[in-house]
């Protein structure tokens, strides 16, 4: 079993159980995704950084 570190989206607490111990809240994981050379989706992220950018 891997063990991911997240946060509680309400409280900002920081744990390993799948629901927040505080106020039963819903958790996001805080890792990065993995880096993959064969990024199938990297273009389309540059395009949509660009236009929020307004280069």
């Amino acid at each position: 079993m891997k063990m991911k570190l997240r946060k509680c989206k309400t409280c900002d607490i920081y744990t390993i159980k799948d629901k927040c111990p505080n106020c039963e809240g819903e958790l996001n994981v805080v890792y990065p995704p993995r880096y993959s050379l064969e990024d199938r989706y990297g273009r389309y992220r540059r395009i949509l950084l660009r236009d929020t950018l307004d280069f």
